[in-house]
């Protein structure tokens, strides 16, 4: 489980969030949800250990990420996160199995080539990031990040660069994805239809959840609006 407890987050004279308050249950799908300046990323980057809260409690795992230098945090994300986000930050001078298998050296994995292959990159293995589309970039990193087998995936607009066909194309492989690997997803959106896929929607406005709800009959990529 993820838990924040009234946790805060200023920069300079902004507050970024303000007595925030979510618990995320092991093997859930929660979609963040607000507009540019409402705090989800902020609040994406603090549960993640990314960014240490300025007051209040994060908990993840069992262990208190509040307490954590910025060492101690970084051993957690190696440890248990995974990340995409809409910029790829694929290493250029590196080939599609050498990005991937960056990912699964964290976790000791050896069958990365199975997620690559489920991803339908199996004939790019020796391309190199400039050789591909965008959608298959952001499938690179998509398996780079479950090739670490992690136990929390974070997304920050992972679709947002990406034209609607090719968008709906990623989030289905990451959907089908986190299913196989059963791990923990939360993703940071300003689009109403994605979050439509979510088992727990999280709203945000000026710092605050201002409404939870959940989604008894999550939809698919191909199903929701656009």
């Amino acid at each position: 489980m993820i838990k924040a407890q009234n946790v805060t987050k200023s920069y300079g004279k902004t507050q970024a969030l303000n007595d925030v308050s979510i618990e995320i249950a092991d093997g859930e799908f929660a979609v963040i949800l607000g507009a540019s300046g409402s705090g989800k990323s902020t609040l994406l980057n603090v549960l993640s250990g990314l960014e240490r809260v300025d007051g209040g409690i994060v908990t993840a795992d069992g262990e208190n990420l509040s307490e954590k230098n910025e060492a101690e945090r970084t051993d957690f994300r190696r440890r248990t996160v995974g990340f995409i986000f809409q910029q790829y930050y694929l290493l250029p001078h590196l080939n599609v199995q050498n990005n991937v298998k960056m990912g699964a050296s964290l976790a000791d994995n050896k069958d990365y080539l199975e997620i690559i292959t489920s991803l339908g990159l199996e004939d790019k293995l020796k391309a190199m990031p400039n050789e591909l589309s965008g959608g298959q970039q952001q499938r690179v990193c998509i398996a780079r990040a479950l090739a670490k087998r992690p136990k929390y995936l974070f997304l920050d607009e992972p679709t947002g660069a990406l034209d609607e066909a090719t968008g709906r194309e990623v989030l289905d492989y990451i959907m089908r994805e986190r299913e196989k690997l059963g791990c923990t997803m939360i993703m940071v959106t300003h689009n109403p239809a994605i979050a439509e896929t979510a088992e727990t929607v999280i709203k945000m406005n000026s710092g605050k959840i201002v409404e939870v709800s959940k989604n008894a009959h999550p939809k698919t990529a191909y199903e929701i609006g656009w």
